[in-house]
């Protein structure tokens, strides 16, 4: 089958790549680009493992084709980091050991970090909303959510302390 030329901006990169226009982004991004951090969950939609942003949205990378990308800005996990440097919600997930077999755990950072572009102040209630389409069969989600509100509070440059919140500068 003949591949076509797909250009965007992968993880704020500019990227080119060649695939078939029968490959899922999924497929492209594993197989073809060689980020394996996003993930198979379900290969229907349905969990949340293959989460990425697609021009800013939360899109399931396994009902998206790969040449729909063309032109568009996609961020994976991979993209989260600033080098060295964890995200926020990367640390928060560790922290708080939100994690356990790792299927899940992209998805989730990717729709915590939409969640928290749009509303960088959630209640938990917004945080357990938002994350309802990821599905975890390891941890439970309390400490997903725990650790979701807390990067929240880090990035709005508050620690959480106990029940509350106090300024960093106190």
């Amino acid at each position: 089958m003949a591949k076509t030329h797909v250009t965007l901006t992968l993880n704020g990169e500019s990227t080119e790549l060649l695939c078939e226009p029968r490959q899922t982004l999924l497929e492209v991004l594993r197989d073809e680009l060689d980020l394996t951090g996003t993930k198979e969950g379900c290969a229907t939609g349905d969990c949340g493992a293959c989460s990425v942003l697609l021009d800013g949205r939360v899109v399931c990378a396994c009902l998206v084709l790969g040449v729909e990308a063309e032109g568009r800005t996609l961020t994976t996990v991979e993209g989260l980091a600033d080098g060295d440097q964890l995200h926020p919600l990367q640390r928060a997930f560790l922290e708080h050991a939100a994690l356990q077999c790792g299927i899940c755990t992209p998805g989730f950072l990717i729709a915590a970090k939409a969640l928290l572009e749009r509303n960088p102040d959630p209640s938990e209630h917004e945080v357990r909303y938002e994350l309802a389409g990821n599905l975890c069969r390891c941890t439970g989600y309390d400490k997903i959510v725990h650790a979701v509100l807390a990067a929240a509070a880090e990035m709005r440059g508050t620690v959480a302390r106990g029940r509350g919140t106090a300024s960093r500068g106190n």
